[in-house]
């Protein structure tokens, strides 16, 4: 009998246990929740943290984030009022200010971030549409340092064009038009911004090949004034070599002459002091030069070119 009654109280306990964990439910801080029973929203919404209560096994917990949110669009191609296409690629930030709306609109993120697609790219493009492609690039007036070269190649002939919105402008346009629709799904689209904006392929090829086309314009420039550098600087060179060597070769000039005038000195003093043997020293200098095996001379004895070897 005991055991029974233990039996049946624990099942009691387990039960009543069972029916509190239902009834029990936690909500985060980061967290808001929606209260549903049978499918149909019952109260206000949750949005306090803390440990609530609920009908058992009747009533479901629907939660949803309170914080701040991501959507990231798709790069779309847009024409803007100057007739240039480009690609835009948007980011954006909202959360969810009235959960129970927001279930009842879209029910889940994914379907908000469809929602946000048409909403944003919209407002998006028809921002862009109507102003030109400067004022989406600039975000005011300040002056570029840039030259005509440079602005031809990157294509901004509206360079000079004075700025009246600007990209900064543009993207909070971007916003007030997205914001009047989104707070039907119970939303608010805290901020936009434009994350890229680039060409479309073919404008961007068109671009890429100015791009290479000027800059191998630049490089030849360049190099023709490299060889007019490289020709002055060797023209120097050579001026300089020619100034060295004229100044070598008179100098060279000078000494060879001095030594030639004291070698002559130095003969003449020779000559004056022993005239006679400077004579038989010029003679047997000239037998040497003119005779060898291979030579034949025929002279006479009475020759005043043998009187050396006469006498011998």
């Amino acid at each position: 009998m005991r055991t029974k009654r233990i039996v049946t109280l624990s099942i009691i306990v387990i039960a009543l246990l069972i029916v509190l964990g239902s009834a029990l439910y936690t909500v985060k801080e980061t967290e808001q929740v929606v209260i549903t029973q049978f499918g149909r929203p019952v109260g206000s919404p949750v949005t306090k943290a803390g440990l609530h209560l609920k009908v058992p096994f009747i009533q479901m917990v629907n939660y949803f984030e309170k914080r701040l949110l991501e959507w990231d669009g798709s790069p779309d191609q847009v024409p803007t009022s100057d007739k240039k296409y480009i690609w835009t690629d948007c980011f954006a930030r909202w959360k969810i200010v009235d959960p129970l709306l927001f279930m009842q609109s879209v029910s889940t993120e994914t379907e908000a971030m469809a929602r946000l697609d048409n909403i944003v790219d919209a407002a998006t493009r028809d921002l862009i549409t109507n102003n030109l492609l400067i004022e989406v690039v600039r975000s005011s007036n300040r002056e570029i340092e840039i030259s005509e070269e440079e602005k031809e190649l990157l294509a901004l002939e509206e360079i000079e064009v004075e700025i009246s919105l600007g990209r900064e402008q543009i993207t909070r346009e971007i916003l007030k038009q997205a914001s009047v629709l989104v707070p039907q799904y119970g939303i608010e689209l805290v901020d936009v911004r434009i994350k890229r904006i680039n060409y479309v392929e073919e404008v961007r090829q068109k671009v890429y090949e100015r791009m290479i086309s000027e800059r191998q314009r630049i490089a030849a420039q360049y190099r023709s004034e490299g060889r007019g550098k490289r020709a002055e600087v060797e023209g120097e060179k050579e001026k300089e070599l020619q100034r060295i060597g004229s100044e070598a070769y008179r100098k060279a000039q000078e000494i060879i002459g001095k030594a030639d005038g004291e070698a002559v000195l130095i003969y003449a003093n020779a000559y004056n002091r022993d005239p006679e043997f400077y004579s038989f020293l010029r003679t047997l200098e000239s037998y040497r030069i003119t005779m060898d095996n291979s030579s034949w001379l025929l002279l006479t004895t009475e020759s005043e070119y043998l009187k050396y070897l006469k006498n011998r």
